[in-house]
């Protein structure tokens, strides 16, 4: 069957794309070939004036390339001949669609991104759907790969090479008004109206010549001989090194391929931009990227791991207590899907001013043209702030999100219990706290579940979905509805303190502290957690989380450890935190009032200044009790390996211990949730591209020289004493 449909209206060739064997339109040989054919066709007919190619799938062009194959390549050599000449079939097929005499128009009837808007920079004009969802772009750097269908060569003919080095290095995705407004499409219409445009552009212009096929055409904005190009190549490639510290291969081949590209004609270009794209291939961050952030985040946004036995549930109410950041969070994306949302606090006041929190965050989104009025008032209508508990009578669910404090989790957990169904199910939003010992509070803890969002709610697509002993698989699956519902992805953790997310970050900070309290300079623990693909470094993460939540935890610890007739002894890194706030008053970058209502001067690690912030110059000094004295100071490389040597062996304990039970939810869910470096896509990923072998090789030195932290489970020496990998 054929993937592209021919047929002539009105003496112009429309070929329709539609590959009925996939959800999505993608780029791959056979629709290649097809392609080809089609236009082969249409030059060959004299009663064709032109082409219009378009898609047969409802709000979606061409998604892209087929990842597929390029994930089939596998973690082995690749044949760079073959794939050298594999591609540039494709270019070749695309530059004489270009060159083929009848002009060719692209008509976008929404979603073009990648190798599907490769296609329509060969086309002649290019017109979308004006439909909010119709995105435009190249986003093929987000995962770590890079324009392989003549991207990096036509865009920035196109639009300048300013302007498209941007899109291209960030992988940007524009709306339609974006899209025309910085030259990706030429016109937008309403959908009913797009063949009939590109049959009018046809008959009333019909230009078959590229601008860079023209006799006398200029890069706009100057090309590879102009200052203009040398400048933003030299402040790009600087950006780069900046934003990704050379993590990410494909940033410089991206950067390389636009400047010995633009030296040369479009029929040589191509091939400069194959062999970049090689080279991105041959190294392990591509497919590492392509695999986590592509192949197993989707089974997490489709929710792969919910029980298949158990009938769908529609859930439509929801109730929330709490109305502090996470609970507004979860009320905004709830009442965005058309959920009702109860809004609970403590009194009146407090839940409206979380209500009133979102209408900000909309009102924000209004500004910027992200939303309409009618959506602002459908979402702000659908949440009811109130007091009163009896007001949850009718929730499917229930979502707990008030502090981190057993006995107020236990009472809200009580108060709920009165006044919900048999039938709906009460999850707690605790980011550490034991799931199995809150249930213990509620009547019926087979019902009882733990979902732990991660902030700002709103933009994190990520959800722990944590079982307790009792939870039964009904309430599991019921909550992955939920899930799906408000467009969150999840990944299914067992009980254990701290989850599993929050015990591997709690690693990551926790070296930070091991490193100050070894008198290791607090620029180096902060640049090299930086340079090791960490979004924040830890000192820094720890002023925004706020030094007295970080105290508090403490406390509980100690009491819990009192409780059970156990000795405890606060940590140096414990006792730091507690002098900063007890002996310094510095409790974060967001300090709470002081006991008078008067406000705190922001300051912890850092102090907090109108021009940003910088770290506390008497930091060392100031804590010279805890801190080691260290003349001779580890290289930034060692730092970064225990950053990451100590969560990926965190992740590993967790497998070990049946916390998590799939490779992919673990390395999906620290990316997505807590920023383990994507490039390395994951630490089950790290592991197996650092090979098994020489990973525990290496741990083990690392745990002779700074303490068993480090120490390889026996499920890591197991794998490699028998040369065995986790995605073997």
């Amino acid at each position: 069957m054929a993937i592209i449909e021919y047929r002539v209206e009105d003496a112009i060739a429309i070929l329709t794309w539609d590959d009925k064997d996939r959800p999505m339109n993608v780029l791959n040989g056979d629709a290649l070939a097809d392609l080809s054919a089609g236009v082969e066709k249409a030059v060959a007919d004299d009663d064709v004036k032109g082409i219009v190619l378009t898609s047969g799938k409802q709000g979606m062009f061409v998604a892209g390339g087929d990842l597929q194959q390029i994930e089939s390549l596998g973690s082995g050599p690749i044949d760079a001949a073959d794939f050298l000449k594999r591609t540039s079939a494709v270019l070749d097929q695309l530059r004489r669609m270009e060159t083929c005499g009848k002009p060719v128009v692209a008509a976008l009837n929404g979603v073009t991104l990648g190798g599907g808007y490769e296609i329509a920079l060969a086309c002649h004009r290019r017109i979308l759907v004006d439909q909010r969802h119709a995105q435009v772009g190249l986003p093929e750097a987000g995962l770590g790969l890079m324009p392989a269908a003549g991207g990096t060569q036509r865009l920035p003919r196109l639009i300048g090479v300013q302007g498209a080095l941007g899109l291209i290095m960030q992988g940007k995705q524009l709306a339609p008004d974006k899209a025309l407004e910085k030259g990706l499409v030429d016109e937008l219409v309403e959908p009913h109206h797009l063949i009939s445009a590109a049959k009018k552009w046809i008959n009333e212009d019909g230009n078959a010549t590229q601008p860079w096929d023209e006799k006398h055409y200029k890069v706009p904005g100057g090309g590879a001989d102009s200052v203009t190009f040398a400048q933003t190549m030299m402040g790009s490639n600087a950006m780069a090194h900046a934003n990704t510290y050379g993590n990410m291969p494909s940033q410089q081949a991206i950067l390389q391929s636009v400047y010995d590209g633009l030296r040369l004609p479009m029929d040589r270009a191509g091939k400069v931009e194959t062999r970049q794209f090689i080279r991105v291939l041959q190294d392990p961050t591509a497919r590492a990227m392509l695999r986590t952030l592509f192949f197993s985040l989707q089974e997490c946004q489709k929710g792969a791991r919910r029980p298949k036995d158990v009938p769908r549930f529609d859930v439509k109410r929801v109730g929330i207590i709490g109305a502090g950041l996470m609970g507004q969070g979860i009320a905004h994306v709830s009442a965005k899907v058309g959920i009702d949302v109860v809004l609970l606090d403590r009194d009146l006041a407090s839940a409206e001013r979380g209500k009133e929190k979102v209408s900000k965050t909309l009102d924000r989104r209004l500004q910027k043209g992200r939303t309409t009025p009618d959506r602002v008032e459908g979402i702000l209508s659908r949440i009811h702030a109130t007091e009163d508990y009896s007001d949850l009578k009718g929730c499917d669910l229930v979502v707990e999100a008030v502090f981190e404090d057993r006995d107020i989790k236990a009472k809200v957990t009580k108060a709920t219990d009165e006044q919900l169904g048999d039938d709906a199910i009460f999850a707690s939003n605790t980011s550490g706290l034991p799931i199995t010992g809150l249930a213990k509070a509620s009547s019926r803890p087979a019902n009882f579940i733990g979902l732990h969002f991660f902030s700002p709610v709103e933009r994190m697509q990520m959800v722990e979905i944590v079982v307790g002993k009792e939870t039964s698989q009904e309430t599991l699956a019921k909550a992955w509805d939920y899930i799906l519902k408000i467009k969150k992805a999840g990944i299914v953790v067992n009980d254990s303190p701290g989850f599993y997310t929050s015990r591997v970050f709690g690693t990551f900070i926790s070296e930070g502290n091991h490193l100050l309290v070894e008198g290791v300079t607090p620029a180096l623990i902060e640049n090299a957690a930086k340079s090791a693909g960490m979004p924040m470094p830890p000192l820094s993460i720890s002023d925004q989380v706020g030094l007295g939540t970080m105290h508090k935890a403490a406390k509980q610890a100690e009491t819990d450890a009192a409780a059970a007739g156990q000795k405890w002894e606060p940590s140096p890194a414990q006792a730091i935190i507690a002098s900063l706030i007890g002996d310094h008053d510095r409790w974060g970058a967001h300090p709470p009032p002081k006991e008078d209502g008067a406000p705190r001067t922001p300051g912890g690690f850092y102090d907090y200044h109108e021009g940003g912030k910088n770290l506390w110059p008497d930091l060392s000094t100031a804590m010279s009790r805890w801190i080691e004295s260290n003349d001779e100071q580890p290289s930034a490389d060692i730092v970064r390996r225990r950053y990451q040597f100590v969560q990926c062996l965190e992740a590993v304990r967790c497998l070990e211990q049946g916390v998590i039970t799939d490779v992919r939810d673990g390395d999906v869910g620290v990316i997505m949730a807590v920023g383990f470096p994507a490039f390395t896509g994951g630490p089950f990923t790290y592991i197996d591209n650092y090979g098994v072998a020489d990973f525990v090789r290496d741990a083990d030195e690392l745990s002779a020289r700074y303490g068993e932290r480090f120490e390889p489970p026996k499920l890591l020496r197991d794998m490699a004493a028998e040369d065995r990998s986790f995605y073997s």
